[in-house]
């Protein structure tokens, strides 16, 4: 009679701990709370939309901060800035196209420190290999002294 008891007591909390675990397993997933759900889209925002002049991209850099011949890596923003001759800017991506390193430095040439190659200031053409793909141009936009992302 007495393992008939044990029996007995064993079968019951197997099953309260098998109902508690598949309790806990059918509410995974759903969301607890309404304020976890996003409202729709179409709801009217409480902001007054802004003006385009008001969301100026912040400038990247001030036209005398890109040498004349050369340029400037913005490594935060994987962006190089270039000034073939006076007054003329270009920004390219700053990730390499051989194997996705960030250029260090730009002379004549954009440099990639990883394999060596090297990149045109002027269109981002391929200049030295081992890369095989231009970098992709960026557009900016020179306002005043300031140079913003388009």
């Amino acid at each position: 009679m007495t393992e008939t008891t044990r029996r007995t007591v064993m079968l019951g909390a197997g099953s309260a701990g098998l109902t508690a675990v598949l309790t806990a397993c059918a509410s995974y997933g759903s969301p607890t709370t309404e304020a976890e759900v996003e409202p729709p889209a179409d709801e009217p925002s409480s902001e007054a939309p802004k003006k385009k002049s008001e969301t100026k991209a912040k400038a990247l850099a001030s036209t005398g901060d890109i040498p004349e011949g050369g340029g400037k890596v913005f490594k935060n923003q994987k962006i190089v800035v270039t000034q073939p001759t006076a007054g003329e800017f270009k920004a390219f991506s700053a990730v390499c196209t051989h194997q996705g390193c960030t250029v260090d430095e730009v002379a004549d040439t954009i440099n990639c420190p990883c394999h060596g190659s090297a990149f045109s200031i002027t269109d981002g053409s391929v200049a030295n290999g081992p890369a095989t793909e231009p970098l992709e141009e960026k557009q900016i936009k020179v306002d005043g002294e300031k140079i913003r992302l388009a």
